[in-house]
């Protein structure tokens, strides 16, 4: 999330947002849209979804990319670099008008609008939201983590957190037991993202895997080779994210069957991105890895029509 929120848009979010009021319909489109643009895997696996639950979900995946567009996108206005304490400040007003907001119950913010309404109808914790904030102000100082665990105190809040969001609206039999399900999943998407975009995040100044296993594997990611110690390190990384995906799969059978279908098709979707690195020789430096279009489409229309 963060999901697909490592992605960057080509134009940020920030600047796509209208001057003027908008209602909460079109706050939701905005949402959606902000969704299609940029988060194309999870958009396509929200299709499965019913209508009305949909736009909740839209309104999630907008407030996780406009919080990391103020993180990475903001240093390109008018040319400049902004400082990290400016950016450091822009998130955390953003935050502060947020919580306003949640406690006021309404918003007049066209991306907001949309996200306390959603967060106010399914009883969202306002605390997931606080744990999320605050990995997003990590990325403005921390540049790499030196163990697993030292990177899962960092996805707590980027990653399994959106898991635990979007349960209420996924409506599972057992609250409880599907959390520590639908947080594995959350890790699954991150670590798949961190795998994916490693080029990417080199260009940024950070570095995701845990600097342990570079170490034990003796690969420097800043030479941007594949080498046969980059390939085993890989294949190490692929195979600790895959039994994340294993453990939340457990969880699907615990939700309704509308529900079960959209995160099956994320599940396949995001999982289909390992299998693209590993087809592309783990080269995640010669061009981003994606799953086809058609493919993601093929997925989503085989859940929806599925029996």
């Amino acid at each position: 999330m963060r999901l697909s929120f490592r992605r960057t848009p080509p134009i940020p979010t920030t600047q796509l947002l209208p001057d003027g009021p908008v209602t909460l319909e079109q706050s939701y489109a905005l949402c959606r849209d902000f969704n299609r643009r940029h988060g194309t895997t999870y958009y396509w696996s929200t299709q499965v979804l019913p209508q009305v639950k949909r736009h909740h979900v839209h309104a999630l995946y907008a407030f996780a990319r406009y919080a990391d567009d103020i993180v990475d996108e903001i240093p390109s206005q008018g040319g400049r670099d902004v400082p990290v304490a400016e950016r450091a400040a822009a998130l955390r007003s953003f935050g502060e008008r947020f919580f306003a907001d949640l406690d006021d119950g309404r918003s007049g913010d066209p991306v907001l609008k949309a996200v306390v309404h959603t967060v106010k109808a399914f009883d969202i914790d306002p605390d997931a939201f606080r744990r999320f904030l605050r990995s997003m102000e990590m990325d403005l100082t921390i540049e790499s983590y030196d163990t697993w665990d030292d990177l899962l105190g960092y996805m707590d809040g980027s990653a399994a957190v959106i898991g635990e969001m979007m349960l209420p609206i996924l409506e599972p039999t057992d609250l409880t037991a599907a959390t520590p399900r639908a947080r594995d999943l959350g890790n699954a998407f991150q670590l798949t993202n961190f795998l994916r975009d490693i080029d990417e995040d080199l260009d940024r100044g950070r570095q995701y895997l845990p600097q342990e296993d570079m170490r034990k594997y003796g690969v420097d990611l800043g030479d941007r080779r594949v080498t046969p110690d980059f390939v085993d390190l890989m294949r190490f990384e692929i195979a600790r994210c895959r039994e994340l995906y294993a453990s939340a799969e457990l969880g699907i059978a615990m939700l309704p069957d509308r529900s079960a279908r959209c995160i099956r098709a994320a599940y396949r979707l995001y999982g289909g991105i390992l299998d693209e690195i590993e087809e592309a020789g783990y080269d995640v430096f010669g061009g981003r890895v994606s799953v086809p279009t058609w493919k993601k489409l093929g997925v989503a229309t085989a859940e929806f029509l599925r029996r």
